[in-house]
């Protein structure tokens, strides 16, 4: 593809990627009779929805590769990371996914909080432009494809909606080419920041980066604090590449996946009408085996992976 034909907008590149995924899915396979006539379905949820867990979740003691089989023996689908590194190198990851074939999707900024892109210390923002750069760098040499950011927090008169807005976006169009460059996407989680607390705000958040490596990394327990999950999916669309994983309930506050308040059978139907496929990646108190265990239980029955 040269570069008058790259699409600028994003929901071009979206969609014109699909429809590449597309085109090859539906290649006939050498020396086989064509599928062009046969119907076309929609594949379950199992065969769209990739499952994991945030690594400092995993308290099984043991190598890199030890914890990377206990994930695969009990029935995860791949891995996420941290950066900066912490316990680990990188060539260590390298050969715990070789060994267990398990794929690291992503890393999550783990400095994203202390030293955000919204601060009023200029200082402090390039140091967050530094660490957001390095984490896509480390995302990159673990095989990963995304960076899960937290944009900043509103935290008073000197760090305001408007200001965490306005940063946070001047912040993350500094690694953009970067971002280009190692095909790594910069995703924004919806945390308890105070900052765009409706799934319109958060549209237009996104839609005002405009760029095909920025998009939304949603978790679906988080927002039920403020409205439906299913809502912001619908809203958010096409911008979703990814989904945390975890519950909320009005007495009870976060809890086991599926004991909350979240309405899964309606998240999987937004999910369907968006056509979401990815990463699925719980973020909730975690364990040893045994917990883990019960973790991938309940996010089966909730997202129907049976």
């Amino acid at each position: 593809m040269d570069s008058n034909s790259f699409p600028s907008d994003r929901r071009e590149f979206v969609r014109r990627s699909a429809a590449c995924a597309l085109g090859v899915a539906l290649l006939p396979t050498l020396g086989q009779p064509s599928l062009a006539a046969a119907p076309v379905t929609t594949p379950s949820t199992k065969q769209r929805f990739y499952t994991a867990v945030k690594w400092g979740m995993i308290e099984h003691p043991g190598t890199v590769t030890e914890k990377f089989q206990l994930c695969k023996d009990l029935g995860y689908t791949g891995m996420e990371l941290i950066s900066p590194l912490e316990g680990f190198t990188i060539e260590d990851v390298l050969v715990a996914s070789q060994t267990t074939g398990m794929p690291v999707h992503g890393v999550v900024d783990m400095k994203h909080w202390d030293i955000r892109l919204s601060s009023p210390d200029e200082q402090v923002r390039q140091e967050g432009v530094a660490h957001l750069r390095q984490a896509l760098e480390d995302c990159h040499a673990l095989g990963g494809f995304s960076v899960l950011l937290v944009p900043g927090k509103v935290d008073g008169a000197q760090e305001t909606h408007d200001d965490v807005w306005a940063r946070s976006i001047v912040g993350i169009k500094q690694v953009l080419d970067t971002a280009s460059r190692l095909g790594v996407r910069i995703l924004i989680e919806n945390v308890w920041n105070g900052f765009c607390e409706t799934p319109e705000q958060l549209r237009d958040y996104l839609d005002e980066i405009d760029s095909p490596w920025v998009a939304a990394y949603f978790d679906i327990g988080n927002v039920r604090k403020f409205s439906p999950s299913e809502d912001w999916i619908r809203v958010l669309g096409e911008r979703i590449v990814k989904l945390d994983v975890k519950d909320w309930g009005d007495t009870e506050g976060f809890c086991k996946i599926g004991d909350g308040d979240v309405n899964w059978p309606e998240v999987r139907r937004a999910l369907d009408e968006i056509q979401f496929s990815g990463w699925c990646t719980a973020e909730v108190e975690g364990g040893g085996a045994e917990e883990l265990k019960d973790i991938q239980r309940r996010m089966t029955e909730v997202l129907d992976l049976g």
